[in-house]
């Protein structure tokens, strides 16, 4: 990886041995009632505030593929490793016994009963192309439970972000899920894996699905597209084959704006399927979803 593209710490911060909490440009106006929980969200805020601002203004114009994973099309950008690498070592310098979990490899076991999961690049492929829907997903677990979700999306200038318990927020404001509409009349979000069999299999599932809905709309990231349900920009989402760093932070945004989330029915989200809508819609969608074999290949 190229040495120039994680910035230095600075010199005080080396004298101490660790690096100086990044600022944030707005504050946080509601604070969680757990102070774990207000750590958290603090550490999980200005990592991805800083992870963002590197990936945004740090985005060489010859930005090319530096490895594949699943398939050709699967692509991990020099970026996506420096920003994970970047998101890492702010939580090891302030948390050195917390376990993580990324996308691009980062794994620790830790021993605070604390796990951090993490998409450094969630929308690679748009980041890729130079397209805004793109975000930098943390999210914190405490003892297998999500009690921190932050999603920053900065070519929108938003940051989404939950703890359990205590609501959802889009920047200073609060986030709320749409009321359900008629089922005929939902915007429904979802997204494509990258094997040439299921995208047969996952265009096969929409093919069935549009003509029952208002329309389907895929934006190319998983925890953007949580966070819509969240805000209200979309009815519903669903998908097959997300893993916990896509979803785990979204998630929980959702819910905590007042969505459903889950996977077949009776079971929680998965690799296998991913769903969150507002009660009332959530149902039928995961109903017919599982009718049309969304959750496999």
């Amino acid at each position: 990886m190229p040495g120039g593209l994680l910035p230095r710490p600075r010199p005080e911060a080396r004298r101490r041995g660790r690096r100086q909490p990044v600022r944030l440009r707005s504050t946080v106006t509601d604070t969680a009632s757990d102070p774990l929980k207000a750590e958290l969200l603090q550490i999980a805020l200005d990592a991805a505030h800083h992870a963002g601002a590197f990936l945004r203004d740090g985005r060489p114009d010859d930005l090319g593929v530096a490895a594949t994973k699943s398939s050709a099309a699967d692509v991990v950008t020099e970026m996506d490793i420096a920003s994970e690498k970047l998101i890492t070592g702010l939580i090891a310098d302030l948390r050195p016994d917390d376990g993580v979990v990324g996308e691009e490899g980062a794994s620790v076991e830790g021993t605070s009963g604390i796990q951090w999961v993490i998409d450094p690049i969630d929308g690679t492929v748009n980041y890729l192309y130079g397209l805004p829907s793109w975000a930098v997903s943390i999210a914190a677990r405490k003892d297998g439970e999500t009690v921190v979700g932050v999603v920053h999306a900065p070519m929108r200038g938003e940051t989404c972000r939950a703890v359990l318990g205590e609501g959802a927020y889009v920047n200073d404001r609060a986030a709320r899920v749409r009321p359900a509409p008629a089922f005929g009349l939902a915007l429904v979000g979802t997204g494509f894996g990258y094997l040439a069999e299921r995208r047969a299999r996952q265009a096969e599932v929409v093919r069935q699905l549009i003509p029952q809905v208002r329309d389907i709309r895929r934006g190319g990231s998983a925890a953007i597209d949580l966070c819509d349900v969240a805000t209200g920009r979309l009815d519903a989402y669903y998908e097959r084959g997300l893993n916990p760093w896509d979803y785990a932070a979204g998630d929980l945004i959702a819910r905590e704006a007042g969505a459903l989330t889950g996977g077949r029915p009776g079971e929680p989200l998965s690799p296998d399927l991913t769903i969150a809508a507002p009660p009332g819609l959530f149902e039928p969608l995961q109903r017919l979803l599982e009718e049309l074999g969304a959750w496999h290949d």
